[in-house]
């Protein structure tokens, strides 16, 4: 499977997390999985309130982690669904989530924890590695996946 690096930067600030997913939407056109993986504090959720906001779905402010209601919905007709499995723990609870159902529509669909899904995913797709640096700085390195 073709992996092209795309980006891979630090960010030294909350507002230039959310300012670089801004950017990052620019560039995504449904249907679009996007696979955000890193540790607890890694920033993935300030990065989805940039892209979120940047595909004209929601304010950034409006963005929370779905952490307990595993998906969040935003927008009308250019929908994201915003997906957190770190509450996630096998195969069975992943089911009842119904994401397949979205593979079939036209919405970008961004999943933190990503690589809880495991290799049999939807391509091509974006992966997007969160490291924590220091209280307010992050590396993001962006790869896709797929053609």
């Amino acid at each position: 499977m073709e992996e092209v690096l795309l980006s891979d930067i630090v960010t030294h600030s909350p507002e230039e997390t959310v300012a670089f997913g801004r950017r990052l939407a620019a560039d995504l056109r449904p249907p679009c999985w996007v696979l955000l993986q890193g540790e607890l504090g890694s920033g993935k959720t300030t990065l989805v309130k940039g892209i979120v906001g940047g595909l004209g779905a929601a304010q950034p402010d409006e963005v929370t982690s779905p952490s307990f209601t595993l998906v969040h919905e935003y927008g009308n007709d250019n929908r994201v669904y915003h997906v957190d499995l770190y509450r996630i723990q096998d195969f069975s609870e992943l089911a009842t989530l119904g994401l397949e159902d979205l593979l079939a529509q036209q919405v970008t669909t961004i999943v933190e924890w990503g690589e809880r899904l495991g290799e049999d995913l939807p391509i091509p797709r974006l992966v997007i590695q969160m490291e924590y640096l220091s209280d307010e700085e992050r590396r993001i390195r962006v790869t896709r996946l797929g053609a």
